[in-house]
């Protein structure tokens, strides 16, 4: 009996570990706040994203989200937005300062100018020392990324192991993937932070902050045109 659940527990892991590694919006919203923040605040996104992660989750369960992959205007709605706050964070950091440089220990935020830009918790730099504004950005990006519900709805049922409960199968999956994406930006974050003094040179981080910029920019426009 354990192995009738454990043998396609396995096989959706291996399915949920490989769509985690795939970089998208995530990976360049947590390097930008690893990089310009350092560690602490890097994994505070990463909470950020795994909540956002639990809450379309706790959606799909419930049936909710497969409201939205079903309508195609609240679908809309949701991806219109989610698109715009892309957007929004790469001109945040195209429009990052160019003299600004870090100082501080590498765990803790590093000031409270420059790559990410000076404004509100929300944007991808963040206010200086504002712990809530990297959770914001982690849960805000996921939480107005549609595609996440479609995945939930149209792929994690052909993944449950059988013989468990629709709810109960789905569940698990979701949980399971939030732990991927735990340990796996996790990981990212650790080591873009031994690394973080070579990104705060000046000319790095002025290159950071536009690759980044675009980056975001280009999967907030993506996401706006993508049926």
């Amino acid at each position: 009996m354990l192995g009738h659940h454990l043998t396609p527990l396995l096989g959706a892991t291996g399915v949920l570990a490989l769509l985690t590694l795939v970089p998208g919006p995530d990976m360049a919203i947590v390097t930008k706040r690893a990089v310009t923040r350092g560690r602490a605040d890097g994994l505070r996104t990463v909470a950020g994203i795994a909540v956002g992660l639990l809450l379309w989750g706790a959606l799909t369960v419930a049936g909710l989200a497969a409201l939205l992959a079903a309508s195609a205007e609240v679908y809309l709605a949701v991806k219109l937005a989610g698109a715009a706050y892309l957007c929004w964070l790469g001109v945040r950091s195209l429009r990052g300062e160019p003299g600004a440089e870090p100082a501080g220990d590498l765990a803790e935020p590093i000031g409270t100018g420059g790559a990410g830009g000076t404004g509100g918790a929300g944007g991808a730099g963040g206010a200086g020392g504002s712990r809530g504004g990297a959770w914001r950005t982690g849960l805000v990006a996921n939480a107005l990324n549609p595609k996440i519900a479609v995945f939930y709805t149209g792929l994690l049922p052909t993944l449950a192991p059988p013989g468990l409960r629709p709810a109960a199968g789905m569940t698990l999956l979701v949980l399971v993937h939030v732990l991927l994406t735990l340990v796996w930006l996790g990981t990212y974050v650790y080591v873009l932070s031994r690394a973080r003094h070579f990104f705060a040179r000046p000319r790095v981080r002025r290159a950071l902050d536009r690759v980044t910029g675009v980056v975001l920019i280009g999967f907030g426009v993506r996401v706006a045109t993508t049926s």
